[in-house]
């Protein structure tokens, strides 16, 4: 009886251990998910661009010499460095030349009777006056006293007139001038050549009136730089000029440069199968920082519209439509909870309500079996090589 009695027990512990063994096999496994802590800080509300901006320069100007001619001199090559009035370009123009030292040897000749007629008008004038004392106590007639001041107006006539001879000179000098500076090319501001379209012995042609061409000389100061970039319509009216900003550019990743808001366009801009957008201007807050990149840097915008410190907040992948978030029990089992918001941008959500600091949330929402009421293990967070 003993003996059947522990066999008894021995086959109904082996079955036991067999259906836990089974229990173990079969229960579902717990799914690996990725946690954030909620923790309190820094939270932004802000705008961003729908397409990527550029980096273009406060002044850039596409010169071109306003009459045609033949290139004489060629100054600059790309990539120079010029100072405001410097020499760029100069057409052929030496008949020009000769016209100015014509104008200019007119001028000289036409001071010189101004000498000459003014010196016989003072002339005259004293032998008037002298004549009109002479007349008076009775030495001289009448008439050679008509003819003396008759002479002396003659005389002053004669030095006005040269006078205006001489502005009239002045004046072709001027023009003379006017048309020779016409030939040459001189920089408008400091700054560096970024294109030079021609050569020494080409024909140099202005555009005609609504018809662009090339720029002979493409000159940029880039000693104040900007991001022009597209701003969603809807956004546009939550922008205030001196708003602060971020700057991004693919060529320098992941440093962001300071800036701030400079310009909104007062108009909205509908192209063809594109959404409408405003177009803004975000200034580099250093001009120092900014140095090195190049106009034409494909650039981001990130508009900082507000923000607000210490506030309690989790990674914005982790929320789920509807303000839900899946938070890890310490039991491993995963909790839908409905959560009220704040301030949010791509990277942080401010929680007002919901939540309690440290608390755990997932932000691996697109794995496969991460649902409510699921057992879950936290993964080990990824260190930086």
């Amino acid at each position: 009886m003993r003996a059947r009695m522990l066999r008894w027990l021995a086959g109904l512990l082996a079955a036991a251990a067999a259906a836990v063994l089974l229990w173990h096999s079969t229960r579902p496994q717990p799914v690996r998910v990725a946690v954030a802590a909620a923790d309190e800080g820094r939270v932004e509300s802000t705008v961003a661009n729908t397409r990527a901006g550029s980096v273009a320069a406060c002044r850039r100007a596409k010169l071109a010499t306003p009459t045609g001619g033949r290139i004489e001199i060629l100054a600059v090559k790309e990539g120079d460095r010029v100072r405001r009035g410097q020499l760029l370009l100069q057409l052929w123009n030496e008949d020009l030349v000769a016209r100015e030292r014509v104008a200019r040897e007119a001028l000289a000749a036409a001071r010189s009777r101004i000498a000459e007629a003014c010196q016989l008008a003072e002339n005259a004038a004293r032998e008037a006056e002298r004549v009109r004392r002479l007349r008076a106590q009775g030495f001289v007639s009448e008439d050679r006293l008509d003819r003396a001041e008759s002479e002396a107006r003659a005389r002053a006539a004669a030095c006005e007139s040269a006078h205006g001879q001489a502005k009239e000179a002045e004046a072709r000098v001027r023009a003379a001038a006017a048309d020779t500076a016409r030939t040459a090319l001189r920089a408008p501001f400091d700054g560096i050549v970024a294109e030079v379209n021609g050569e020494v012995g080409e024909f140099l042609t202005p555009s005609p009136p609504g018809i662009p061409t090339l720029p002979a000389i493409d000159l940029i100061d880039d000693s104040c730089l900007y991001v022009s970039a597209p701003i969603d319509e809807v956004d546009a009216a939550r922008l205030a000029v001196g708003m602060p900003a971020r700057i991004t550019l693919d060529a320098w990743r992941g440093k962001p440069f300071p800036g701030r808001l400079r310009r909104i366009a007062p108009y909205v801009l509908a192209l063809e199968k594109q959404a409408r957008t405003v177009e803004v201007e975000v200034e580099f807050d250093s001009a120092a920082g900014a140095h090195g990149l190049l106009v034409g840097y494909s650039a981001d915008v990130e508009i900082v519209v507000e923000a607000r410190e210490r506030a309690l907040r989790i990674p914005t992948p982790a929320l789920m439509p509807g303000n839900r978030v899946l938070v890890l029990g310490r039991d491993g089992t995963l909790e839908e909870r409905r959560v009220e918001t704040g301030l949010s941008n791509w990277e942080y959500t401010e929680i007002r309500s919901g939540l309690a600091p440290g608390e755990r949330v997932v932000t691996s929402l697109e794995r496969a079996g991460v649902v409510a009421g699921a057992r879950a293990i936290a993964e080990e967070p990824k260190r930086a090589p």
